[in-house]
């Protein structure tokens, strides 16, 4: 996704673009369609509300021409206030978007094993292959760095028992039905939370450490943090206008815009099939289920971008060469594509004698870039989503008061960026 993105920066400033990947000839371990921006953890790119801190990311991304979220528009599905998409439909989709763009020469099917002379932006995402990450340790051979994420499974939609299950979203978000929540007694609960800390998991090699990420932790990892840890994260039972309350709700989401398939929202994991198969069929509707894709677990790559990169995402050893997207450190669909625009955006400048001028930490796009370039950090540098926490504080009193403020701050900060880039 930082890649298109990236292509399509570049384009629109002028410049002729070779846009290289490596599908359909070799493919990593999570990837399975043919084409370029696929969704493999989840089909979700998270809250569409402006007052969230992902909303306010894709608002800024949208000033400045978005190729994702333009494809994310045309193939999205129900999913409340979150934007998710048919993600078949939305691979297609940038496909053609980019494939509509002159300035671009999308060449599929050419895994990289050098880098070519000139300006070079290498986005390849968590799951480098390996002779490119090869070259990228060349410049950066002391930030052997990874951590593990992990994918949810899909479900097939007529495999649910919906008598068991009910529709709906919390809090009343989106149109009411974009979820089927399959609710869960305490006895169900506490059946289901006994058999998942038990399954099989699968078996990570000896010299590899298990450095899962906050964000995106498998469930059966939340499960042994406490008995409780569940109902307050995924299964929470919150939201629902539902008598009696169930003790924890696990929800569904579309997969695609059929309603054929369902992902289980939260429910990456690394178990393995088999145990997939005993656990997740305790879940009232899912008796019965049929896998479309099981869970898994998959090794992400990604640089000490403080250490190694500059403020133009150039490696210091080599600037001509720059990295974005999802390997510079920031962990996120959406986060990973505002890196490419913000890398093509900064080799359009470069090309053009201008100076790089990132954006102001006030905004969503200004604090992740200020968190890829070490800026405030108080520990060692790791993968982060998007969160208000990045962004400097605004005095408002009081959580929504606060959001509202930085919201609109980020809104007037962004226009004065932009404006000065014009004059600059």
């Amino acid at each position: 996704m930082a890649g298109c993105e990236a292509a399509m920066r570049l384009a629109h400033m002028g410049h002729a673009v070779e846009l290289v990947e490596m599908k359909p000839a070799a493919y990593s371990p999570a990837h399975r369609l043919p084409g370029p921006a696929e969704l493999v953890c989840s089909n979700s790119l998270k809250s569409d509300d402006p007052l969230t801190a992902h909303g306010l990311l894709k608002s800024e991304m949208r000033s400045l021409g978005s190729v994702i979220l333009e494809a994310a528009g045309r193939t999205s599905v129900p999913a409340g206030t979150a934007l998710a998409v048919d993600r078949v439909a939305f691979s297609e989709a940038v496909r053609e978007i980019i494939a509509a763009e002159p300035k671009i020469n999308f060449r599929p099917g050419i895994e990289v094993g050098d880098l070519p002379a000139g300006d070079v932006i290498v986005a390849s995402g968590p799951l480098t292959s390996g002779p490119l990450a090869a070259v990228l340790q060349r410049f950066c051979p002391d930030d052997d760095q990874y951590f593990y994420d992990a994918l949810a499974p899909i479900i097939e939609a007529e495999s649910i028992d919906r008598h068991k299950v009910f529709s709906g979203s919390r809090w009343g978000k989106g149109e009411g039905g974009d979820y089927l929540n399959c609710p869960l007694s305490e006895d169900e609960y506490r059946a289901f939370l006994d058999a998942l800390r038990r399954a099989p998991c699968t078996p990570l090699h000896e010299f590899e450490d298990t450095g899962f990420f906050e964000g995106c932790l498998p469930i059966e990892e939340l499960a042994r943090r406490g008995d409780e840890t569940l109902t307050f994260g995924p299964l929470r039972p919150v939201g629902f206008e539902i008598v009696p309350r169930p003790f924890a709700v696990v929800q569904l989401r579309h997969e695609n815009r059929s309603g054929s398939a369902y992902n289980i929202v939260g429910f990456q994991t690394k178990m393995t099939q088999a145990g997939q198969r005993e656990v997740f069929r305790l879940i009232p509707g899912l008796a019965k289920v049929k896998f479309l894709r099981y869970g898994a677990i998959h090794r992400n790559f990604y640089v000490n971008a403080p250490r190694v990169l500059n403020d133009a995402f150039g490696l210091r050893a080599e600037p001509r060469i720059r990295l974005s997207g999802q390997i510079v450190g920031v962990e996120g669909y959406v986060e990973s594509a505002a890196m490419g625009i913000l890398a093509g955006l900064f080799v359009a400048r470069e090309r053009a004698g201008r100076k790089v001028i990132p954006p102001p930490v006030t905004t969503a796009l200004g604090a992740l870039c200020a968190h890829v370039r070490g800026h405030g950090l108080a520990k060692g540098f790791e993968p982060m989503n998007i969160n208000f926490g990045l962004l400097p504080e605004t005095g408002a009193r009081g959580r929504a008061k606060r959001r509202q403020a930085a919201v609109e701050r980020a809104a007037r900060d962004l226009d004065a960026w932009l404006a000065a880039l014009e004059e600059s």
